[in-house]
Parts: structure tokens; C-alpha cells; sequence
């Protein structure tokens, strides 16, 4: 039974270590204006202007973080990435995806069969394109990653479809 606790344990260290990384900045007890992860603390959500969002970041994340658009299929650097490791938002670094959940789904972007926990995303309805889809955003700067879908495999049958470039990779040492 102590090989079903290792990924409860790394889901909980994950988080635990994305909160060290993001206290720099001030909690706010405000609604809505933190993220609370398991272990019950909050981390502050990242709140910028759109100039800041299209200071800091490329036009193609800027357009697919920001704008909610999407990569070119079989395009995306870590499409292919099969390392040791966590994914995290490319806007603000929180953690969001193991790679030990990523599988090949044959759509050209990365995708995972479950997030790290319920509060590294958020999920919004999406009615866009004559079809209704469900929107995956990072909990803490709400940037778009992309969409999920009930066709994954077990053990959720789940397809978390993310765009490489909304991604950034943290290989495990």
C-alpha cells in the first residue's frame, strides 16, 4: 500500500515547494484573491495589467495565456518531452501537471490524465466555436492552458489538452 501514498506525497511536496517559490509576494485573505492549496495555505493569485502580461511574456504565449488562443498541433517544445518532472504555468510558475501523468494522445498537444490537485486549475464552461468544451486556466494567474475532455485514459478518463507554450518544464533531479 505504500506505493499508493507516493504520488499523494509528491502532490503535496510539489505544492508545498510552489508555495515557498510564491511567497514573495503578500497573502490576501481577500475572496478571490488566493489560491488555496492542500495543505490549507493560500497563495496570493497573480493580478497585472495586460501592458505587464505583454511585457513579460512572447506574442505566442501572450496569445494563448492572455487571449485564450491555441498553438499550431505538433508544434509545441514539450510536446515530445518524456523527462522526470513537473509542468508549471509559463506565466507565473505555478506547479500544475507530473509528467507522470502525461500519455500520448495523438492530438499534437501535451496531455495529462489528471493536474497535480484540484487547486493548481481552474475549469470555466466554453461555448466558443459552436461547441461546448471546458476551459482549463492556472488557479493563480488564470492564464489559459487549454481544454479537457472525457476521453483520457484510466484511472480518471480524463485528457487534459494543454498547450506546450502555456507550459514551462522542472525536470526532477
Amino acid at each position: 500500500y505504500n506505493f499508493l501514498l507516493i504520488p499523494v506525497l509528491f502532490t503535496l511536496f510539489a505544492c508545498n515547494q510552489s508555495q515557498s517559490a510564491l511567497t514573495n509576494s503578500t497573502n490576501s485573505n481577500e475572496k478571490g484573491n488566493s489560491v488555496l492549496v492542500v495543505q490549507g495555505d493560500t497563495i496570493p493569485k497573480v493580478q497585472k495589467s495586460e501592458a505587464e502580461w505583454k511585457a513579460e511574456l512572447n506574442d505566442e504565449e501572450y496569445y494563448v495565456l492572455r487571449k485564450k488562443g491555441t498553438e499550431r498541433a505538433f508544434t509545441g517544445d514539450l510536446l515530445e518531452n518524456k523527462k522526470a518532472g513537473v509542468y508549471t504555468c509559463a506565466g507565473c510558475g505555478f506547479p500544475l501537471f507530473d509528467a507522470s501523468t502525461k500519455f500520448e494522445s495523438g492530438t499534437g498537444w501535451p496531455s495529462f490524465w489528471q493536474p497535480l490537485n484540484e487547486q493548481c486549475i481552474a475549469e470555466e464552461s466554453d461555448d466558443a466555436l459552436g461547441m461546448s468544451r471546458v476551459e482549463v486556466l492556472c488557479a493563480r494567474c488564470g492564464g489559459h492552458l487549454g481544454h479537457v475532455f472525457p476521453d483520457g485514459p484510466k484511472p480518471t478518463g480524463l485528457r487534459y489538452c494543454i498547450n506546450s507554450v502555456s507550459l514551462d518544464f522542472e525536470e526532477k533531479e
